[in-house]
This record gives C-alpha cells, sequence and structure tokens, in this order.
C-alpha cells in the first residue's frame, strides 16, 4: 500500500474536527449504507464484529433518545441530521460460526466465560465505533462523538429486547465550521509515547 496524500490525510486528521453546530443538509439512507459497509471492514477480534450501530434520522427517533441526554448535549443533537447509537451485543459469538468458521469451538468459549465476552464486546465494539468516525470522515461527513448521556436510560429505551449495550453517541452532518472553537492542544510524542 502506498501513504495517503496530504489532502486525505487532512480530511481524516489534521483538518477534521468534532462539530456540535450543523448545516441543515439531510444524509441520504444509502449514504448511512455505505457508511456502515466501509466501517464493517475494520479488525476486530476473530472477526467477531459485535459493534452494533442504532441511526436515529428522525425528530421522533431523537425525542426517544432526549431523556438519557445530558443537558448541554440536548441541542447539537436534535439539530444534527443524524445520531448514531454506538453500542455492542453481548452475545456476538452467536455470529462466530458463520463470521469465524476457521476455529471450531470459538462461540462456545465466549458463552462460557462471561468476563471474556463482555470485555470482547466492548472492546471491539468501541474499535467499530472509532472505524465508523473515520469512514464517516471519508465519505465527506462530519462527526460529533459525545459520551454526556445515560447508558442505563439508553439501553432501556432502545435495546430490552435485543441485549444490546450502549457504549457512546455519534452527531453526524455536515458541521457549520463558523463556529468552531480553535483546535485544543495535543500531546507531544514524548509526552504520550514510548520508544523501546
Amino acid at each position: 500500500m502506498n501513504p495517503l496524500d496530504q489532502i486525505a490525510l487532512q480530511q481524516l486528521f489534521t483538518h477534521a474536527r468534532t462539530h456540535s453546530h450543523w448545516q441543515d443538509r439531510g444524509i441520504a439512507a444509502d449514504t448511512l449504507r455505505q457508511l456502515y459497509a466501509l466501517a464493517a471492514m475494520g479488525p476486530t477480534s476473530m472477526n467477531a464484529q459485535p459493534g452494533r450501530f442504532v441511526f436515529l434520522t428522525t425528530p421522533a427517533a431523537k425525542q426517544q433518545l432526549l431523556p438519557a441526554l445530558a443537558e448541554g448535549n440536548r441541542d447539537k443533537t436534535l439539530t444534527a441530521p443524524v445520531t448514531v447509537i454506538v453500542a455492542h451485543d453481548p452475545a456476538f459469538y452467536r455470529h462466530l460460526p458463520e463470521l469465524f468458521p476457521y476455529m471450531e469451538g470459538a462461540e462456545q468459549m465466549y458463552a462460557e466465560n462471561d468476563e471474556l465476552a463482555q470485555n470482547t464486546a466492548f472492546r471491539n465494539g468501541t474499535l467499530q465505533g472509532a472505524w465508523l468516525i473515520m469512514a464517516a470522515r471519508a465519505l465527506g461527513l462530519d462527526c460529533g462523538p459525545m459520551s454526556g448521556f445515560d447508558n442505563g436510560k439508553t439501553d432501556e429505551i432502545f435495546f430490552t429486547e435485543n441485549g444490546w449495550k450502549s457504549n457512546f453517541l455519534v452527531n453526524l452532518g455536515y458541521g457549520d465550521s463558523q463556529k468552531l472553537h480553535p483546535r485544543g492542544k495535543r500531546l507531544e510524542f514524548e509526552e504520550a509515547c514510548l520508544l523501546l
């Protein structure tokens, strides 16, 4: 593989920002399907794919989430074209015979070890949420990831039937760059990394 050019790196990393204010532009359902198709290509342990995504695309759907949102996240969520509940399926291992047929007994390994299953679901579902953000940026969308919400209430509202667990939220749309704060400082390599 060859390195991406500077324009692509800017879109994915250096010019990409966390948005809270949105242009009045919708996102087509086909774009959301394309978004998932890209995000699903990211790596997960044993190809387990425990990540689950609920795309709230209507005002009525957003109103369901409203009681779980922190006060400071309500307006930015209600005005975003789409809000994604990034979640994971604790019983993801039921799909392993199809997703990872190379290892006999993989499903049973998780079914018999709840701690391993929960840790694997959370870690890899979080990873898939990060891939969702990068895929959105690749498609020209802006993102506003958030953790200011009540997970228990969210799960009660949306996941009582399937048992999924919410992790974080991502607002999607076309951001209003005029309303961005200056970019926050990043830690230097020497502050955040060890080179051994």
